[in-house]
């Protein structure tokens, strides 16, 4: 697929087996762009391996509509066909769409404007902002609201709507960001805005008149499943580093660089329960593999000390927003005090027990141990807010943004 010399904006168009729609769509959307841009554009049908007529269908359009190619993947996935078609392409602007056209063709225009202009990096489509006129169903309505405010809450993002497919950005910012994005299906949209807010990239909203494609054959049960796994890979990478944010706002950002929005209290309870979850889920699996070979007193106080390590840097990092260096020590320190109390109410809770029921097998010490874990989980989230936690973001997150600034000197050095 070769891209021409001077294109500024090239629409991918990603299908698969949609045969019935391709072509009024394409002629649609080909008439909108000869009678609205009068900069050079470009048409790319993305066939992620199609099964139907879909590829014939493409190829016909191509050969007989100027400005239009065709990209074949023999591999399914929306994510996966639109990573391909962005990075190989040379346009100034890359953007997309769905084929249904469900969002109304004149948001397009105010859609790559601000890109065209350098004014931002990305663009999206919100059905969920002010001025947005949308059409569908109650079941997909509660759906994408509840799906963007659990992002929002968990995430610290701030853009409106995750998955509205109408979305562009400028070149030099796909080029960089899209190597990040693992997901290659639907969850790409959330995994690249993510990534961009968080590395304080520029989002730009449009609100969108959107009519709900009622042949959609997208299972929105399964999808709604999978973007949550997503979620939790991505908070993983974050916390771990493998995602470098400061890196690609060193590269790409806009000064002042913005530090990150402390986490509201209904989001830290929200980080807090997923870390307090999994944290439970790793203490079962580790007093349960423990406790055949050593009393259970002190499989408890191991598999809760190592639990309480990992939580208290997850939760220093991800919960409370507390980046860099700065008091790491005092916070582990008192975290392991507060680690002493929940170790106390864990263990009574096995006295409580034995005294109560000599013959209690393992089953039922894990039983009563994972109960009071959850009650001393309770117990450690107001300990870490209110105590070891507290007001000390501030300080980090001037440490992590005098970092970045030094980290684009040095990009700009080099």
């Amino acid at each position: 697929m070769r891209t021409p010399e001077g294109l500024r904006l090239d629409i991918v168009v990603p299908v698969f087996n949609e045969q019935d729609s391709l072509e009024s769509s394409i002629r649609v959307l080909h008439a909108t762009l000869a009678d609205q841009f009068d900069e050079s554009w470009r048409i790319t049908i993305a066939d992620n391996a199609s099964t139907d007529d879909t590829p014939q269908i493409a190829a016909r359009l191509a050969a007989e509509l100027p400005g239009i190619a065709v990209l074949h993947l023999d591999e399914k996935g929306r994510g996966r066909a639109l990573k391909r078609a962005w990075l190989e392409s040379s346009a100034e602007v890359v953007a997309y769409l769905d084929v249904d056209l469900s969002t109304d063709l004149r948001a397009l225009p105010p859609l790559v404007a601000p890109l065209l202009s350098g004014h931002s990096d990305i663009a999206i489509g919100t059905r969920l902002g002010r001025g947005s006129r949308v059409v569908r169903g109650i079941k997909r309505e509660f759906v994408s609201r509840s799906y963007n405010i659990l992002l929002r809450r968990a995430m610290g993002v701030t853009f409106s709507d995750a998955q509205c497919g109408f979305k562009a950005m400028r070149r030099d910012v796909a080029q960089r960001v899209l190597p990040l994005v693992e997901d290659t299906g639907w969850f790409f949209d959330t995994e690249l805005l993510i990534i961009a807010e968080r590395a304080g990239l520029r989002i730009h909203e449009v609100p969108v008149d959107w009519i709900d494609d009622e042949n959609s054959s997208v299972d929105i049960v399964a999808t709604a499943a999978a973007d949550l796994r997503g979620l939790v890979r991505v908070w993983r990478s974050i916390l771990t580093g493998r995602i470098p944010l400061e890196e690609v706002y060193a590269e790409l950002g806009r000064q002042p660089f913005p530090p990150a929005r402390p986490p509201s209290f209904f989001g830290q309870v929200v980080r807090f329960g997923i870390i307090g979850g999994l944290s439970t889920l790793a203490y079962a699996a580790l007093y349960f593999a423990l406790q055949f070979v050593m009393a259970e007193q002190a499989a408890n106080f191991v598999a809760l000390l190592a639990t309480a390590i990992a939580n208290t840097w997850a939760n220093r990092r991800f919960t409370f927003g507390v980046r860099g260096r700065q008091s790491v020590l005092r916070h582990h320190v008192q975290a392991l005090v507060v680690f002493g109390v929940a170790w106390a109410m864990t263990s009574s809770s096995l006295a409580v027990l034995h005294s109560s029921f000599p013959d209690a097998g393992p089953h039922h010490e894990l039983a009563v141990l994972t109960v009071a874990n959850l009650a001393a989980t309770v117990m450690r989230f107001l300990a870490l807010r209110l105590w070891v936690f507290r007001g000390r973001a501030t300080h980090a997150r001037q440490e992590t943004s005098t970092r970045v600034l030094t980290s684009r000197d040095r990009v700009l050095s080099s």
